[in-house]
């Protein structure tokens, strides 16, 4: 019996603007996603009862076909019957370090992890293009967790067009322990705030998506630019975001006096970041909110930019 474990990164966005309404139903985005090291920790294992078995170490995340975790392999099996009839049952151990509801994309990333330990637990060879398309069925974030790093997503954030890797800046991040922000919510309540605004016609919403998709922010990184970087840094989702909750809002405005590249909220919240140059900058970055805001509900990481998402760290068979 084999057993694979796999680092599942979390991400931050750079860049995420939202361009208007799909056919479809979803928005159409143009996002920069950034893979941080801050990580969980995902062991897919070959059992011989047949089924899923998904075990994780916070008494809070579901552990049923209701988690992404157990329907990355739930698909797997449904994709892949004959491989999966040889090898029997599936199990699942998650160690959590990347918060839960805070626009990190823990969940997105712990899925990634599976699809990509079950392609290589039953040896199928799937290409990352493949995976990602597998990744693209459960949900939007997926398929950029997959190969991770520095990318430009678009569509509905399933679209990966890779950018020059990041490897020189981090990232200081805090998040109130018990406030997380529903992303359905936020991106209902653009929608109803905003949606006025959006492009009528099919032609228009590809005009502006093109327009966003070759803005400043692209040439700061192809440069390598930390402190362009830190300008550019834009998030649409802080217009409803920021209004409903001011906890969010007041630890934005705190970060925003500290000597930074720039800060933002990351995705739909309710995680807010500073980019730094160095280690020491982020540090003293993190030092200055803790005096600021003394609330031990309130947690930091510092991390730094990586250059992938979903790494192999061990292979054990017994």
């Amino acid at each position: 019996m084999r057993s694979l474990t796999l680092t599942a990164p979390a991400k931050i966005n750079l860049l995420l603007h939202i361009a208007g309404d799909r056919p479809d139903g979803f928005h159409e985005l143009v996002m920069v996603m950034q893979s941080i090291d801050l990580a969980d920790t995902v062991t897919v294992k070959e059992r011989q009862e047949p089924g899923i078995s998904l075990r994780c170490d916070r008494p809070n995340v579901p552990t049923d076909n209701s988690n992404l975790v157990w329907k990355a392999a739930d698909l797997m099996q449904r994709r892949f019957p004959d491989v999966a009839k040889k090898r029997s049952g599936i199990t699942i151990d998650l160690v959590k370090r990347i918060p839960m509801g805070a626009g990190l994309a823990g969940g997105s990333a712990d899925c990634a992890a599976v699809l990509v330990g079950i392609d290589l637990l039953w040896e199928l060879g799937l290409t990352k293009l493949e995976l990602q398309t597998l990744a693209a069925e459960l949900g939007s974030d997926i398929s950029f967790c997959v190969a991770g790093g520095t990318a430009l997503c678009t569509g509905r954030g399933e679209i990966i067009d890779p950018l020059p890797g990041l490897d020189n800046l981090y990232a200081v991040l805090a998040k109130y322990k018990d406030l997380p922000v529903p992303t359905p919510w936020a991106y209902k309540t653009y929608r109803a705030e905003f949606g006025s605004t959006y492009p009528e016609t099919t032609t228009e919403l590809d005009r502006r998506t093109e327009q966003l998709r070759t803005g400043s922010m692209m040439n700061a990184i192809v440069q390598g630019d930390g402190a362009a970087i830190g300008k550019g840094l834009h998030n649409d989702l802080e217009k409803v975001v920021l209004p409903h909750y001011p906890k969010i809002q007041n630890l934005r405005n705190e970060f925003s006096k500290t000597n930074s590249l720039g800060v933002m909220m990351s995705g739909s919240g309710s995680t807010v970041f500073a980019l730094a140059q160095s280690l020491a900058q982020a540090e003293i970055i993190e030092a200055n909110i803790r005096s600021a805001i003394p609330d031990s509900d309130l947690e930091f990481w510092i991390t730094k930019f990586c250059h992938s998402g979903v790494k192999l760290v061990n292979s054990i068979t017994e």
